[in-house]
């Protein structure tokens, strides 16, 4: 952690979070290498995350990654009128998918009582726990995703100021999802070259198409 109340390296993220918690403008990031840690800590390059609304556009950022990968969550309400909650025995899932080079690879896993957001941040979260357990996080990433719910919180900044607000949004209340986005924050300080790009969900674009059917599937199958 390089901007703080204490400055310096840390074991776990709750050693790390005490310094940090409403610590405006906090700078941390998390490293698998001691020696990247210090070296980062040292005056290392800052990431070089990019905001979709900062980028060229899709067609080009494709051409430029080394990864493309694809999020889709849904929920399934039997019967449920608008505005209801979700019911214990709804069906959800999620699923992903990325292409690295030739290689494809993609996962899917599906829970009952499950809201479509919930499954939309479980997406992005495995992938990236995905993504990183096979080394590819500092490969420069392009994902793609149909929400905006997931790509608003990162890209406008909402999931930064919840952070520094302890969790709440700007009316004061608890932020739904709050343990997924905690793990969200932690996982893309990992990812030095992610972009996010959105795409209209269920059109034509193949890998989204891919992830949507995996994950009815999923849901099918429970």
């Amino acid at each position: 952690m390089s901007r703080g109340r204490k400055p310096g390296i840390y074991r776990t993220w709750s050693e790390c979070q005490v310094q940090v918690k409403g610590y405006q403008q906090a700078r941390f990031k998390g490293f698998n290498d001691l020696e990247e840690a210090k070296g980062w800590l040292a005056g290392g390059p800052k990431p070089a995350q990019k905001k979709a609304s900062q980028v060229e556009n899709g067609a080009s950022l494709e051409n430029k990654a080394e990864i493309i990968l694809w999020t889709d969550g849904g929920s399934r309400n039997n019967g449920n009128k608008k505005g209801q909650h979700v019911r214990a025995d709804d069906k959800a899932a999620w699923a992903f998918l990325f292409i690295n080079n030739d290689e494809k690879y993609s996962q899917s896993a599906g829970e009952y009582g499950a809201t479509n957001n919930r499954m939309e941040i479980m997406a992005l979260l495995k992938a990236l726990e995905e993504l990183e357990k096979k080394k590819l996080n500092n490969n420069q990433i392009l994902a793609i995703l149909d929400s905006r719910y997931v790509l608003d919180a990162i890209n406008k900044d909402w999931l930064t100021n919840w952070e520094k607000r302890g969790w709440k949004t700007s009316s004061g209340t608890q932020v739904a999802n709050q343990e997924l986005w905690q793990k969200i924050a932690i996982q893309l300080n990992k990812f030095s070259k992610i972009s996010f790009n959105w795409t209209k969900g269920h059109l034509n674009n193949k890998g989204n198409l891919f992830v949507d059917e995996l994950l009815n599937k999923t849901m099918d199958k429970m």
